[in-house]
C-alpha cells in the first residue's frame, strides 16, 4: 500500500470516528455554522440554499434555487458522510459548483456542524 492511501485510509478512519454522535458536539458546530451565515441560513435561501431539511435531501433539489450544473447533476444525496466529504473540500466533492469555498479541514469540526445541522431539523425555524 502506498503512502497516499495509507494517509487516505487514516483519514477516512478519523473522520469515521469524529462522525460518531458520541464524539460530536452540535453546540459547537453551531458556532462553526456561523461560519456559514454569510451565504446559507437554517430557514431561507440566500446566496446558498437553506439548510433545514438538508440531511436525506437530494443535493441541488430545494426549489427555486438557482443551483450550478454540477450540483444538479451530482447525484448526492445529503448523508453525514455525503456531507463530510463535501464539507472537506466542496470543490473536488463536485467540481464546478458555485459554492467557493475552501472547505473545513478539521474532521471534528466538520462532525460538530453536521450534529448542529442533523440537530437543527428538529427545531424552529425547520419544524
Amino acid at each position: 500500500m502506498t503512502a497516499s492511501r495509507i494517509a487516505l485510509a487514516a483519514g477516512a478512519a478519523v473522520a469515521a470516528l469524529a462522525l460518531d454522535a458520541g464524539a460530536a458536539d452540535a453546540k459547537a458546530g453551531e458556532a462553526i455554522y456561523e461560519r456559514c451565515a454569510a451565504c446559507h441560513s437554517l430557514g431561507h435561501d440566500r446566496a446558498g440554499p437553506r439548510h433545514c431539511g438538508l440531511l436525506g435531501r437530494r443535493a441541488g433539489s430545494v426549489k427555486d434555487f438557482a443551483y450550478s450544473d454540477a450540483m444538479k447533476r451530482s447525484g448526492i444525496v445529503w448523508t453525514k458522510q455525503a456531507l463530510d466529504r463535501f464539507l472537506a473540500a466542496p470543490m473536488a466533492a463536485v467540481p464546478g459548483t458555485s459554492m467557493g469555498y475552501a472547505g473545513i479541514g478539521d474532521a471534528k469540526e466538520r462532525a460538530d456542524l453536521i450534529a448542529y445541522l442533523e440537530q437543527s431539523n428538529e427545531a424552529p425555524p425547520c419544524r
